[in-house]
């Protein structure tokens, strides 16, 4: 990405939203957001990675959630509507959000969809969510998260 902004930092300053975009050290060999952390000296806790599942009843829906924790499956199924729910396969995320690996953001995906945000989220002033491209991420409220996505605030851990 050239000098600028994402189409997710422009989606939210049309929405009035604050933010921070912050560029940051990317490894390749390791996108995990434990890795990307511990590598920029960022609190794991306040980092939330996105997550794109699929529901066997009501669709795709993403999932944000501190990155050194796992999604509970069975939780955000039920919370969603269904009765099971898996991570999308890497090669349909891209189609399903118009974002690439390592670059997805819950803000300005190709379509909407429904949007979980874990509860622990609300614990932080600011937390960081990918930007919708490798090496940048958002510092906002979690309360703006919400507000941006819709998203609902459950248990995912």
């Amino acid at each position: 990405m050239a000098k600028g902004k994402t189409n997710a930092a422009r989606l939210l300053e049309g929405m009035n939203i604050s933010y921070v975009l912050h560029p940051y050290e990317l490894d390749e060999s390791d996108l995990s957001a434990t890795h990307i952390a511990q590598l920029n000296h960022f609190n794991v806790e306040a980092l939330f990675k996105t997550l794109v599942l699929r529901g066997d009843k009501t669709g795709v829906l993403v999932a944000c959630l501190p990155g050194n924790h796992e999604v509970n499956l069975k939780t955000l199924a039920a919370a969603s509507g269904n009765k099971k729910v898996e991570m999308v396969p890497q090669k349909e995320v891209q189609a399903l959000t118009g974002y690439i690996r390592g670059g997805v953001s819950p803000i300005g995906m190709k379509k909407p969809h429904p949007v979980y945000v874990d509860e622990t989220a609300l614990d932080h002033e600011v937390i960081m969510i990918n930007a919708g491209h490798k090496g940048f991420l958002l510092e906002m409220a979690p309360s703006d998260l919400i507000k941006a996505v819709d998203a609902q605030v459950i248990s995912l851990i």
